[in-house]
């Protein structure tokens, strides 16, 4: 159980550091943490994320990015507030350009990769040829959290206990634990405005 603590402990100080300073090496970083994570459920607990399309869909970049690390420059982070005339969930955007995503379907094996191309499809959020990720994070954050209540995982980081309490804080106001991700322009088209920061 202590290689599933510090596992755990390690990708909640990666989505903490991803949130707080968000930038190439700590996307890169979190997505490591939790294919490493899923990994060492699956070896000491015989649990897993591999029906989870959230995984499935974060798992095929952060494998382009193993094969491929220099693609990961065509990424933009961008504060919400540098786009003022869009709303909303999160403070990030995390936008990839659509051809990248359509390269790592090269990495997905033969067996799975129909099934996994419609997953991809679905749960990622498409704006013409942008691709924002940052919602697919957070939702299996969120997945993460309640897989490790399930199996009794105690995690006493600050970084946990953060995500814990504003977990329970929605608990108490009959908030949802999950986003849907969109994104509402008041001007124009979201793929427009997303379009025209990568031109």
């Amino acid at each position: 159980m202590q290689s599933v603590q510090a596992s755990s402990e390690r990708y909640f100080r990666m989505y903490h550091k991803f949130n707080t300073q968000p930038d190439f090496d700590t996307l890169f970083n979190l997505l490591n943490a939790m294919h490493s994570l899923n990994d060492i459920l699956n070896n000491r607990l015989n649990e897993n994320f591999f029906q989870d399309d959230e995984f499935i869909s974060l798992k095929a970049i952060r494998n382009l990015f193993h094969h491929q690390n220099d693609v990961i420059n065509e990424l933009k982070i961008i504060p919400k507030d540098m786009v003022p005339q869009i709303t909303t969930d999160l403070i990030y955007l995390c936008l990839i350009p659509s051809h990248l995503v359509e390269a790592s379907y090269e990495h997905i094996q033969n067996r799975y990769k129909d099934t996994h191309i419609e997953i991809i499809n679905r749960t990622f959020k498409w704006y013409g040829n942008i691709v924002n990720i940052n919602p697919t994070i957070f939702n299996f954050s969120v997945k993460i959290y309640e897989k490790l209540k399930s199996l009794n995982v105690v995690l006493i980081s600050e970084e946990y206990l953060e995500f814990d309490a504003s977990y329970q804080y929605e608990i108490k106001n009959n908030f949802s634990h999950f986003i849907t991700g969109e994104i509402y322009c008041h001007t124009e088209s979201a793929e427009r405005v997303l379009n025209d920061i990568f031109d």
